[in-house]
């Protein structure tokens, strides 16, 4: 579902059936993110986000050539000194990806490492790629991580999963993660694409409206900012859609629903 990818480059973008799919595209430096990668990855954001059409956003990484699938190395943290750039303006990005419209799905194609650990994190949901492992070294390089990312690390891992995560610096392997509920589903490179495809196809066959207003209810929660009086007319208004119309009606006569998301 990708296009062929250029050389190494700043992530790649590509809208199709109303998926679009961000590429990391730097596979000879483990895909590490510098900061022009950054900039292109808010663009990437803005573009997806004003698509009507994008339903699904998938990120994942060019891994071609690696000896060992590396999604992200992390960020070059070469990039710190650089003015107006280093953990603050690195955090607007997992924030940003997290707050977009359509569902995101991280295909964790490779180990990832540092700061890409929370861009992962910053996705609805996440399939994994057996064998990988995952590491967080703030605090081995003497770094404080930001607060969205300690808060999202608790949210995803649980306090005791994000305490061993920046107070020992282990990695994880896949299998720790996947028990700690971090997948929706962790395979092996043989059943990647169906595995992922097959998700895309049932997050696809969902009600337009009621899923991204659903997304925006659930973040509203997560971070403590509910306001029940929106929660309630969201609903009513779903109660009220021909999206729900059609649901009970295809239920009834036990066909597919056909959706136009109002």
């Amino acid at each position: 579902m990708s296009p062929a990818l250029a050389p190494a480059s700043v992530p790649v973008l590509h809208i199709e059936g109303g998926v679009a799919t961000i590429t990391l595209n730097r596979p000879a430096q483990r895909n590490r993110l510098e900061n022009a990668d950054l900039k292109t990855l808010l663009l990437h954001f803005d573009t997806v986000n004003r698509d009507a059409s994008v339903r699904v956003l998938v990120l994942t990484a060019n891994t071609a050539g690696q000896p060992r699938p590396v999604f992200c190395a992390g960020y070059d943290i070469g990039g710190f000194d650089e003015p107006g750039h280093g953990s603050t303006f690195f955090e607007e990005i997992p924030d940003a990806l997290a707050a977009l419209r359509p569902v995101s799905i991280c295909a964790l194609n490779g180990s990832v490492y540092g700061g890409a650990t929370d861009v992962v994190l910053a996705c609805d949901l996440r399939i994994g790629l057996q064998g990988i492992e995952w590491r967080m070294p703030a605090t081995a390089l003497g770094l404080h991580y930001y607060p969205s990312g300690l808060l999202r690390f608790v949210n995803r891992f649980g306090l005791a999963g994000a305490r061993r995560a920046f107070l020992t610096a282990r990695p994880f392997t896949a299998n720790q993660l996947d028990a700690m509920g971090v997948f929706e589903a962790l395979v092996g490179p043989d059943d990647w694409a169906a595995a992922l495809q097959a998700l895309l196809q049932d997050i696809l066959a969902l009600a337009p409206w009621a899923l991204q207003e659903t997304k925006k209810s659930l973040n509203e929660i997560e971070s403590g900012r509910v306001d029940l009086a929106l929660l309630r007319e969201r609903e009513q208004q779903s109660s009220q859609s021909a999206d729900f119309a059609e649901g009970r009606k295809a239920f009834a006569e036990r066909r597919p629903p056909v959706f136009t998301g109002r």
